[in-house]
């Protein structure tokens, strides 16, 4: 089944309590197809400036990543650079260049525009929407956004939800977009927007997947070392994606199991710098994960003639 991105192409300089890596992979694109296509070809839309070094990307078009939809522009590359402190769960941005990311308009190649899934990364609404007014009839369409677009662009991110599946969110934009304090009100606000479902978000506390029939819950994989949560939520999303489009049918067991895929991706995605932890990873590790992640989440109710009596 074919999975479309459309998303941040990045140099990221990241330093950690446990290290510093410059001008690594990054950008919400990037992380996604390198997550996703471990489970089902992916076809990304992006840009990069002259300076961006496409001979790292090599390993993406080995696993199945089709990068005939990533433009090359005289320019700078979109940088990002900074520092997570003890506090892992959030960033202190220390620089942000935008270079040729500031004037993306994305192209959708012919060949990519029958793509049956879609995941509309963190970029303005309005070009999500140009992204959706070219693909034809897709499945199964997603979205992220950030508390900017929710602060600055609410109407056309409104406009966009009426035509996506899903949202994925942290619980802070959740509650920002909906302006709703409890998180369960808030999610089944955006579901009446449109979106049929919405994953939130809580970083290392796990995610939860509201639907139209139910609430799930899936726990963070817990971790001895977490050496860098960049692009952590996109992995999740790629894995959450990826494993969908494998799938090839849209069930309530389908995007459980989806929400397990997708935080066992997360979870490798911090274990190293950038894509390090990505790059070797084996279907055979994320099985294993997955299989943990059952383990540490299953157990038995007795029955009892005295419950509720």
């Amino acid at each position: 089944m074919s999975l479309l991105v459309v998303g941040s192409v990045a140099l990221d300089t990241v330093e950690t309590p446990f290290g510093r890596a410059k001008d690594v992979l990054g950008g919400s694109a990037i992380h996604f197809s390198a997550s996703a296509s471990l489970f089902t070809p992916v076809q990304l839309v992006g840009v990069v400036g002259d300076d961006y070094p496409l001979d790292k990307l090599r390993f993406l078009e080995d696993r199945g990543v089709d990068l005939a939809g990533l433009a090359r522009a005289a320019g700078e590359s979109f940088r990002w650079s900074g520092i997570y402190r003890y506090d892992m769960s959030t960033a202190e941005t220390l620089e942000t260049r935008l270079g040729v990311f500031a004037d993306f308009k994305p192209h959708i190649p012919a060949s990519f525009r029958s793509a049956e899934h879609v995941l509309l990364a963190n970029i303005d609404p309005v070009l999500q929407l140009e992204v959706l007014d070219q693909v034809s009839s897709p499945r199964f369409v997603a979205c992220d956004t950030m508390n900017f677009w929710i602060d600055g662009k609410r109407d056309e991110l409104l406009q966009l939800l009426t035509r996506v599946d899903l949202l994925f969110a942290n619980d802070a934009e959740v509650r920002q977009l909906s302006r709703e304090t409890n998180l369960v009100r808030a999610a089944r606000w955006v579901q009446r927007q449109g979106p049929n479902c919405v994953v939130i978000k809580k970083g290392e506390h796990g995610a939860v997947l509201f639907t139209p029939e139910s609430v799930f819950f899936m726990p963070g994989y817990p971790l001895e070392e977490v050496f860098d949560p960049t692009g952590a939520g996109d992995c999740f999303a790629g894995g959450f994606m990826g494993y969908l489009a494998r799938a090839g049918e849209i069930t309530e067991a389908e995007l459980r199991r989806a929400m397990v895929y997708g935080s066992a991706m997360g979870s490798f995605a911090v274990e190293r710098f950038s894509l390090e932890r990505l790059r070797d990873l084996t279907l055979g590790e994320i099985d294993d994960r997955v299989r943990r992640f059952r383990m540490m989440t299953e157990f038995e109710i007795p029955v009892s003639a005295d419950v509720g009596g």
